[in-house]
């Protein structure tokens, strides 16, 4: 399979240059947009992006601002929802899409049904990857229990030992080598030589401040307008964000999205797993 991508770059209303990789080629279909999580970057994609190319349809993975290859902000408290939807609002606009497939995972999810309810002839079908309308406390304190804490390591191998010590109850069947394969998608390499996490440590400080800066309050009529489009709508069986009467409400909510439990795994699934994956293809051969 061709894993390869042109990394591209977009401007961010308040000056700051954002990166993206794209993947395969246009076509007369919508493309496909993955948005990752609070603390990660495109590499989140990087198994599951050519995957879908290969299928012959057009991926863009951004990194947010303040992770991965895109701009840190100075100003902290743009590390919010509402700017990250205008920032991919302006990668709409730069690349002239006027619906897309949606793959958003926890705050990509978030971004995801915000939009929806904004613009909602934007979305042409969604994944919703272990998020929802609800968002539990208990994984909420979990989040806020590790993000922005700024650790460093010196080795690979100490910074997945690293993460499987706040992450291990999530992932119970890793390996060594799967926490080494997630260090290198979170982490980088700094110029000192250090391992870090590879993301702005700022970016916690609107989440530590103030709740509503995680999610706003009511999440629903979001939710709602992603329901008679095509969904998918994923948990992992052991997510504390995403509680198992939540997942069952949100498919009440949307009668006709499918569903589907990720076993042995809880915030959030990588997509790479085989249920994952065969779903998500079952809901773009609905798209396409």
């Amino acid at each position: 399979m061709d894993t390869s991508f042109t990394d591209r770059q977009w401007p961010s209303a308040d000056g700051l240059t954002l990166r993206f990789r794209e993947y395969g080629s246009a076509s007369d279909r919508p493309p496909v947009i993955c948005l990752h999580g609070l603390t990660r970057n495109a590499r989140d994609f990087e198994d599951l992006a050519p995957h879908i190319a290969a299928q012959g349809w057009r991926v863009l993975v951004p990194s947010t601002r303040g992770r991965g290859d895109s701009d840190y902000s100075e100003h902290s408290e743009s590390y919010t929802l509402p700017t990250y939807v205008g920032d991919l609002l302006a990668l709409l606009e730069q690349e002239r899409i006027e619906r897309f497939v949606a793959i958003g995972t926890s705050m990509g999810g978030l971004m995801t049904m915000l939009l929806a309810q904004a613009q909602p002839e934007r979305i042409a079908g969604a994944v919703l990857n272990d998020i929802g309308p609800v968002l539990e406390t208990e994984g909420l304190d979990t989040i806020k229990s590790y993000v922005g804490q700024g650790r460093s390591f010196p080795t690979w191998m100490h910074a997945a030992r690293g993460l499987e010590e706040v992450h291990g109850a999530s992932f119970p069947a890793y390996d060594i080598q799967d926490w080494i394969a997630m260090a290198k998608r979170v982490m980088t390499l700094s110029s000192s030589g250090r391992i870090v996490f590879d993301y702005d440590m700022k970016l916690a400080e609107p989440i530590l401040a103030s709740p509503e800066a995680a999610a706003p309050v009511d999440l629903w009529p979001a939710f709602r307008a992603l329901a008679d489009k095509p969904l998918l709508l994923l948990r992992g069986e052991l997510s504390t964000l995403l509680s198992a009467t939540s997942f069952t409400e949100m498919q009440e909510e949307a009668p006709t999205a499918e569903s589907a439990v990720i076993p042995q795994v809880g915030h959030a699934p990588t997509l790479d797993e085989p249920e994952a994956r065969a779903a998500i293809d079952r809901l773009l051969a609905r798209v396409a």
